[in-house]
């Protein structure tokens, strides 16, 4: 996964969540992944079977596939091809949804 750094830039507008504000240390607390909806949320909006549209996020060291978000905060798993990058966007088929682990296993089309 991406470092912040990596993932935003100065400048760029998203939406946050205010989880505290800690006046003594003169700190706030964001986060901007609780807004992305959990898992079960986010995969409603998907089927077994569908093309779809996803972004490479990071390759298994082992060659043991491609991590690619279909949405934020929802990842699945292709098997590992040469030459893809990170940020890298791809059309995949859902091939099987597993709800009861969480995982979705994809093929890049």
């Amino acid at each position: 996964m991406k470092s912040p750094e990596e993932r935003f830039s100065n400048g760029q507008k998203i939406k946050i969540m205010i989880k505290s504000i800690d006046k003594e240390n003169n700190r706030i607390v964001l986060s901007y992944k609780e807004l992305l909806g959990n898992w079960e949320e986010n995969i409603q909006d998907f089927q077994e079977k569908m093309i779809v549209d996803g972004t490479v996020k990071e390759a298994d060291s082992y060659k043991n596939g491609l991590f690619i978000e279909l949405k934020p905060n929802l990842v699945g798993l292709a098997e590992y091809k040469d030459g893809f990058r990170y940020g890298q966007k791809v059309k995949v088929y859902i091939k099987k949804i597993v709800k009861d682990k969480k995982k979705i296993k994809l093929l890049i089309v």
